[in-house]
């Protein structure tokens, strides 16, 4: 079982990555993009068979380790 962490910043939180991706496809003539924000996906092979339980535990993972829930939001999406 495999378990998906995309952590991505706040709304309201300065990207400055993002910025630079967006003024980056500015400059190549790519139109359209209204805004980029910058982001990270972390993947974790799990040995669970219960999706509860694997849900379960990486929650507790990513609010105690994998994202600062001070600016960062995530999601979670388990993977059988």
């Amino acid at each position: 079982m495999k378990a998906v962490v995309n952590i991505f910043l706040k709304e309201g939180v300065l990207d400055p990555q993002g910025k630079a991706i967006h003024h980056a496809l500015d400059a190549m003539n790519f139109e359209g993009v209204e805004d980029v924000r910058m982001g990270k996906q972390i993947v974790l092979k799990l040995s669970t068979t219960s999706k509860e339980k694997a849900l379960a535990e990486v929650e507790k993972m990513a609010q105690e380790i994998l994202a600062n829930t001070v600016i960062e939001d995530y999601t979670i999406e388990i993977v059988e």
